[in-house]
């Protein structure tokens, strides 16, 4: 049986690093992805991680894997199989999601594939996993997050705990995504859990 896609978008939002790790981890679950990068989630992976195109986002989570699993949307290309409810897919993840998108899928005005991925997720009532990564927020910013809690979507603020004593950066990056992968219901091993020694 053929799973059905994930998905991801990337947008402008400070966080590059969360959908790096997010994507790589979706294609070593073996989790087929429908990937869209706005022009603004580019200059952020230039930015904050080096990642200059959509072939070096391949190269860093892996070719071959990419090769298998990924299929890459513009953003612009309104017309492409996200922007439609009768395209099946899993779910889908905006990560990072800037305050700018929150604000149009709060308010379904899309003007993008991105913004009407996330409506289409909305009214066909699948999953919608947005992560922000902002501070402080505004009374417009908590308003927005409400309206799209109401609607169904999932508001998941890349706020990594501290409870497992993390030591590095990629740990902290880790416990945002595996939180990601768990409202997805894709299994990884990205630490214990906790009151567990299962990972």
């Amino acid at each position: 049986m053929t799973l059905l896609p994930v998905v991801v978008a990337i947008t402008g939002a400070s966080g590059a690093p969360y959908a790096v790790r997010l994507l790589e981890q979706l294609l070593v679950a073996a989790q087929p992805v429908q990937l869209i990068l706005s022009a603004h989630g580019l200059r952020l992976l230039q930015t904050e991680t080096n990642i200059t195109s959509v072939n070096s986002l391949r190269d860093a989570v892996g070719a071959s894997r990419w090769d298998a699993l990924v299929t890459a949307f513009d953003d612009n290309d309104r017309g492409a199989a996200p922007a439609s409810g009768s395209a099946r897919n899993r779910g889908m993840v905006i990560c990072p999601c800037s305050m700018g998108t929150l604000s149009a899928i709060s308010q379904g005005t899309s003007r993008s594939l991105v913004e009407r991925a996330a409506d289409v997720a909305l009214k066909e009532r699948r999953k919608l996993i947005l992560v922000p990564r902002e501070t402080p927020y505004s009374a417009v910013h908590l308003e927005n997050m409400l309206r799209v809690t109401r609607a169904g979507a999932i508001v998941m603020p890349a706020s990594p705990g501290f409870y497992h004593r993390p030591t590095t950066i990629a740990e902290m990056v880790d416990f945002v995504v595996a939180r990601v992968l768990d409202h997805l219901n894709i299994e990884h091993m990205l630490g214990r859990r906790w009151g567990t020694d299962e990972e």
